[in-house]
């Protein structure tokens, strides 16, 4: 009896046949997953989603009759229950919708060029319950929109909140986490080994009663803790 854990159920969305083609060749290859359906538009992946149960959806951002951010909304939104893990990809040419992505619930991003292996790479990591955000991007994806991070959102803790709750070595791994570095980039930055590191991460949203890492970035952002910000 094999002690191999289930493949990861992907649901494939976008409105381009060619791209849904592409994914789903890539995807079926790889031995620990397997595509449990496609969708071409936002309200046939929602459907799709919650018929399937998929573990990961693999999520476009612009798509007729329901965009990919609303649909990650309704999938993955903060009043969602049992939601699969939720990656969306983007160009840069649409990178405005990134941070509302995000906030709608998404686990992570890449870019659509993204090559092959990164791709598979980002299904593993969401599916583990780990977010994701593509640390070549981070900086120009969510610095270059910080202008629309800053207001105020009772969703979130505010600047003073965050001070207080964080040991100072927690909030020096919040800022780099901000800044787009892995676990391991943290840990040489810190001095530190990874498992304190993911130790860091775990504190960081209990604390501060975040989801995952993706909502950590976001408030970093929003509450003016990254260098740069305005």
């Amino acid at each position: 009896m094999s002690d191999a854990p289930p493949p990861i159920r992907v649901l494939v969305c976008d409105d381009q046949a060619l791209v849904r083609t592409g994914y789903v060749t890539i995807f079926s290859a790889q031995p620990d997953m397997e595509v449990v359906g496609e969708a071409e538009d936002g309200h046939e992946a929602v459907q799709a989603a919650r018929r399937l149960r998929p573990d990961v959806v693999v999520m476009d951002i612009r798509m007729p009759l329901l965009d990919g951010i609303q649909a990650t909304r309704r999938l993955a939104g903060p009043d969602t229950e049992d939601a699969p893990k939720v990656l969306v990809v983007t160009t840069f040419n649409v990178d405005a919708y990134v941070y509302d992505a995000l906030r709608a619930g998404a686990s992570g991003f890449l870019l659509k060029d993204a090559p092959p292996a990164e791709l598979v790479g980002g299904i593993r990591t969401v599916a583990q319950g780990e977010a994701l955000l593509a640390p070549a991007v981070t900086r120009h994806l969510i610095g270059h929109f910080a202008q629309h991070l800053r207001p105020a959102d009772t969703s979130l803790p505010a600047r003073q909140d965050v001070m207080r709750a964080l040991a100072p070595r927690e909030l020096e791994a919040l800022q780099l986490i901000a800044d787009g570095l892995s676990n391991a980039e943290i840990a040489a930055a810190m001095f530190i080994t990874p498992e304190t590191v993911k130790t860091y991460v775990s504190r960081i949203l209990a604390k501060l009663g975040l989801r995952d890492r993706v909502q950590a970035v976001v408030l970093a952002y929003r509450v003016g803790l990254v260098p740069g910000t305005p």
